[in-house]
């Protein structure tokens, strides 16, 4: 973080100024050409420009808790940028205004854009220049400046909800020396252009998650793993961008920041770009695309929003850019698009959206989620499910979809359950194209493993009806310095050795890695069938054997079964209550001396003993009813394995539920020769409930689809050899007890 000293030579070296009391900045005297010379003499690193904006931290800390920083430090970055992005034509809007107003025109809106070079403008006297300058008005002339704004640029602002901010900075005599610092820092797009202003937007969201202790991939994507992502979505479509006319749209229902989706448009106009050096040419220049998104996290919509209306002064792909929950309120409902991509927040619940997102499955195929819906708990595949409900139809074209998950939405949940069905729409009709597992610690709050899902309706005829996996766990290196949890990155050799691998698409691809001071040959890629995924989950029955006997001890449960309790037990009250459980405490009370009464030999046949119990009722002259029967046969019974199966009203043997088993059949496969195979043969008695049927395609057992990735890229390794073991163990103890002796001081 600068300091003070760091701060002064950070302004001296980077913006033209004279150095006063306050340190102003003479913006209007200097000239684009003077900034651009400027530029190119001194490096700005947008590290170095968080750091100082950070360091207003060092102002607000006695006023505004840790997780309050960002009420302050975002809204003003986008005030100051937005303060140089309009520096150089702030003069001409406010002569046009005067201008247009002595003409009586009543709406400025066009022309004063026209004339501000953006799709946004500011109609206040004042900049941050000016505010400073009358330093006891300075509350009240802010918030005229941010008044000064056109409706479209004060919607967003107002999502910041700044006024509070005004009156708490000026309360705590703030005000001046926080505006003041923002003034310090020279945002002219000559000085830091539009990806490095967008780098510095999601660096500082990241500080205020770190401070918020919250998830960050729940606004921020590392770099590393965006370029990847959006390589993965694109790949295979570079020839169809490149024609003359290309038009494009892309998509994030969770935008945050927007970083997403300006990557991925640069990808295609400007190219692969690191530090301001082109590493790969854009695919095409000319290429025009539309970005639309959503996001529902007020502050990070408003730093988006800003962001884009100063990228594009048509303000076009800014207006595209909707606030609300993407699970409750579609903002973007009826359109498709040609790319989709997103980071949903992991593990996050969508209790606020449940009613919402119920209603619209009970639409059934009209809404997003007709396939299902993941426990409350994590709403991830419910993003999957909506990006997919905004593709495109094949017959026009087609849409690739590419989405980064943890490890949950691959295999939480058992077949009939609302992960797998989701699962199984995916692989039923064909829309998983890949999988791609990263290394962990990409992220910077969690080391965490990530699977990227590459989604399309438009599968090339080799891929029809096959899931390509891709293990690129090794695909990484470390980072000089640790950001949090990431200690790794993906470094571009690797994130195109990826895409390769997707393009070939071999099964049994490998390559060599390093690991452990060695080099081995792993397997990289693997292609399975879709159904390769799913299972039938059948339930096998085996017979209940009970022996019965009137023992003392099995006697003595019949006081603690809940049908004998009952009988004693009544919801009515007064009179007729206490008459009916007199009754029944008397019933209770004959059929203990029947039990005792009966022979206490042992029968392994519950037909036989069922008749004796019968036969004594009749010779005490009890009237058993059903529950009261079926508690002395509980009471007095036993599981036996070599008694008689007991049988049912029909003659059918009855199930033990105690021994009742489920058995996952690989859909590939029949039931029968699963069973006969892998059942059959170790317990001859069992059968499969063949009355459970998944109620879709009405087979025996309940379809599953689940995805274990690790299993189909395990790599044994032997054990070390058990002297090597013994050789450790003893070095270990003679360490002990050379140790112990220096410690005790006696000799050897």
């Amino acid at each position: 973080m600068l300091k003070t000293e760091g701060g002064v030579w950070f302004l001296r070296q980077c913006v033209q100024r004279s150095v006063s009391a306050h340190l102003k900045v003479r913006i209007e005297s200097t000239s684009a050409a003077d900034r651009c010379q400027e530029l190119q003499a001194c490096t700005v690193n947008h590290s170095e420009i968080v750091s100082f904006i950070w360091s207003v931290a060092d102002l607000i800390r006695d006023t505004f808790k840790r997780g309050k920083y960002q009420d302050v430090i975002l809204p003003l970055t986008v005030l100051r940028r937005l303060d140089c992005v309009l520096v150089d034509t702030k003069k001409k809007v406010l002569a046009k205004q005067g201008e247009l107003r002595d003409k009586k025109l009543e709406n400025l809106d066009p022309q004063l854009r026209k004339v501000s070079g953006f799709a946004f403008y500011n109609t206040s006297r004042y900049d941050f220049e000016k505010l400073l300058a009358d330093a006891p008005h300075l509350a009240a002339n802010l918030r005229n400046y941010i008044a000064g704004f056109s409706p479209n640029m004060r919607e967003v602002l107002e999502k910041f909800d700044f006024d509070n901010t005004i009156s708490k900075l000026d309360e705590a005599g703030l005000i001046f020396q926080v505006v003041e610092r923002f003034k310090n820092v020279d945002l002219h797009p000559d000085k830091i252009d539009n990806p490095t202003m967008g780098t510095i937007f999601e660096e500082l969201i990241r500080k205020f998650n770190e401070a918020l202790n919250e998830n960050p991939g729940e606004h921020f994507t590392p770099r590393d793993v965006v370029h990847l992502m959006v390589d993965l979505m694109l790949a295979g479509d570079e020839a169809e961008i490149r024609s003359k006319r290309a038009i494009r749209t892309v998509y994030d229902p969770c935008c945050g920041s927007g970083g997403m989706l300006l990557i991925t448009k640069e990808h295609i106009t400007i190219g692969l770009r690191k530090n301001g050096e082109v590493l790969r040419p854009p695919i095409n220049a000319r290429a025009e695309i539309h970005l639309f998104g959503q996001e529902v996290n007020p502050e990070t919509w408003a730093v988006s929003k800003s962001d884009l209306y100063m990228k594009d002064p048509t303000g076009r792909d800014a207006d595209n850019i909707a606030y609300g929950s993407t699970l409750s309120h579609d903002r973007q409902q009826g359109k498709t698009f040609d790319y989709l991509i997103a980071n949903p927040p992991y593990g996050k619940d969508w209790k606020r959206d449940e009613d919402a997102v119920k209603a619209e499955h009970a639409r059934g195929a009209a809404g997003r989620f007709a396939p299902g819906f993941p426990r409350i708990s994590d709403g991830q595949l419910l993003f999957l499910l909506h990006m997919v409900a905004h593709a495109k139809e094949p017959k026009e074209g087609g849409s690739r979809i590419a989405i980064i998950m943890n490890g949950s939405p691959l295999f939480t949940g058992d077949a009939g359950s609302g992960e797998s069905e989701i699962r199984r729409f995916m692989m039923e009709n064909d829309l998983l194209e890949a999988l791609i597992a990263l290394p962990e610690q990409l992220f910077y709050n969690t080391g965490i493993a990530t699977y990227v899902w590459v989604v399309t309706n438009r599968k090339v005829r080799a891929r029809k009806g096959r899931v390509q996996l891709i293990d690129a766990t090794s695909f990484w290196v470390p980072m000089r310095k640790s950001l949090g949890d990431k200690r790794r990155e993906i470094p571009l050799e690797r994130s195109q050795d990826v895409v390769r691998i997707l393009a070939d698409f071999r099964d049994g691809d490998t390559r060599r890695i390093a690991k452990d001071g060695k080099e081995e040959e792993i397997v990289v890629s693997r292609i399975y069938p879709t159904t390769h995924f799913g299972f039938r989950k059948i339930t096998v029955e085996r017979p209940l054997r009970l022996n019965f006997q009137a023992s003392p001890e099995r006697i003595a449960r019949l006081e603690e079964e809940k049908g004998f309790q009952a009988l004693a037990e009544t919801k009515r009250k007064g009179a007729a209550g206490a008459k009916e459980q007199a009754e029944g405490r008397a019933l209770q009370e004959a059929i203990r001396k029947l039990v005792r009464g009966l022979p206490p030999t042992l029968g392994r046949e519950r037909s036989k003993f069922e008749h004796m119990v019968d036969r004594a009722a009749e010779a005490f002259r009890v009237k058993l009813p059903a529950p009261a029967r079926k508690a002395i046969l509980s009471a007095l019974s036993e599981r036996d394995e070599t008694a008689a199966i007991c049988l049912d009203s029909d003659g059918k043997p009855e199930p033990d539920v105690d021994l009742r088993d489920t058995e996952s059949v690989p859909l590939a496969e029949r039931v029968e020769d699963f069973f006969a195979r892998e059942v059959k043969p170790h317990v001859p008695d069992a059968w499969v409930d063949t009355s459970k049927r998944d109620p879709k395609d009405g087979g025996v057992g309940l379809v599953g689809y689940e995805i274990n990735f690790n299993r189909y890229f395990y790599r044994y390794v032997p054990p070390r050899p058990l002297e090597e073991i013994e050789a450790d163990i003893r070095g270990i103890e003679s360490d002990i007890v050379r140790m112990l002796r220096e410690v005790t001081g006696s000799s050897p």
